[in-house]
């Protein structure tokens, strides 16, 4: 069983890469990609990441910048021409993102680039650094080689089966990082009303929109508390429910802004490897401890991920 669902997740990121590498002049889409993995997207972008270290969208970003320095190198087309091609509307957006990733512009990178160190100038690399392996090529009939990431997560992951719980939230629109703005507003309207003193008291988070393909002030989440059933919610609270069933859980000792490769490494190294299968419902976090009073390197969050 573990086996077959390895090799599930395993062909539904190749498939994914395939099609990535052969249509960079398309958009990609991505809910269609997830589709094919029988995952949601936000599910899927964390099991691809995990295992080829990167997003769909970051690969498919990399794959075409690779073509654009691979065209500066062997072509006299201007760079402007190369940035529509590229897929940037104007050259300074083209010429930004080059020079993040490349270190240089585009005209300095197709005149060879002058080493800091040495002074001296060296020959251009049109390959990006990749975890996968996969780089730019214009020969179709070469084969496209994927290195899926294939350690044994060290991961502490147990399933549990949970009840259905009942969170009192306040909605949050806007970039993830600033759900602590919605929590500050769920301890105003919670705090006076007891609820934390309830013994089913706990800090919850639950994501809603993929940020690989919703804009940042777009993304939708609640901030939340678990509460007891028939406990009346002060004004301003909303109410979510999260289903009973199985779910897989990890424990992440560290900073919030290393969450998101938990969640890469829970999808994309234990999950293929589990035998274990996405289920309805949504991911969330509970966590344990509260950021005013604990330092970075000790905030325990657990994450949950429901299970086929």
């Amino acid at each position: 069983m573990k086996a077959e669902t390895q090799s599930f997740y395993e062909a539904a990121v190749l498939r994914t890469v395939v099609q990535i590498s052969q249509t960079l002049d398309q958009a990609l889409d991505l809910s269609a990609l997830a589709r094919g993995a029988a995952l949601s997207a936000f599910h899927f972008h964390r099991v691809f990441r995990g295992m080829v270290g990167e997003t769909p969208l970051e690969m498919h970003r990399r794959l075409r910048l690779e073509r654009a320095a691979r065209a500066l190198l062997t072509s006299d087309a201007g760079v402007t021409a190369i940035a529509f091609d590229a897929g940037y509307e104007t050259h300074e957006a083209f010429t930004r993102a080059f020079r993040q990733a490349y270190g240089a512009s585009p005209s300095a990178f197709r005149h060879g680039v002058t080493d800091p160190k040495t002074g001296c100038v060296r020959p251009p690399q049109a390959e990006l650094a990749a975890p996968s392996g996969v780089h730019y090529c214009d020969d179709p009939t070469r084969a496209l080689t994927v290195h899926i990431a294939t350690k044994e997560s060290i991961m502490n992951v147990d399933i549990e089966t949970k009840p259905a719980l009942r969170v009192a939230t306040v909605t949050h629109v806007g970039p993830y990082n600033r759900i602590s703005e919605a929590f500050a507003r769920l301890g105003a309207l919670a705090g006076p009303a007891g609820l934390f003193a309830t013994p089913a008291a706990a800090m919850v988070a639950i994501y809603y929109d993929d940020p690989e393909v919703t804009p940042p002030e777009q993304l939708r989440s609640d901030a939340g508390l678990v509460v007891p059933e028939g406990l009346d919610l002060p004004a301003g609270l909303g109410e979510q429910r999260l289903p009973a069933g199985r779910y897989a859980r990890t424990t992440h000792i560290g900073p919030y802004t290393q969450l998101g490769d938990a969640w890469s490494r829970l999808m994309g190294e234990w999950l293929p490897r589990s035998g274990q299968r996405v289920g309805e419902g949504h991911s969330y976090e509970v966590y344990r401890n509260n950021p005013t009073n604990a330092p970075p390197e000790q905030l325990h969050t657990e994450l949950y991920l429901p299970l086929a």
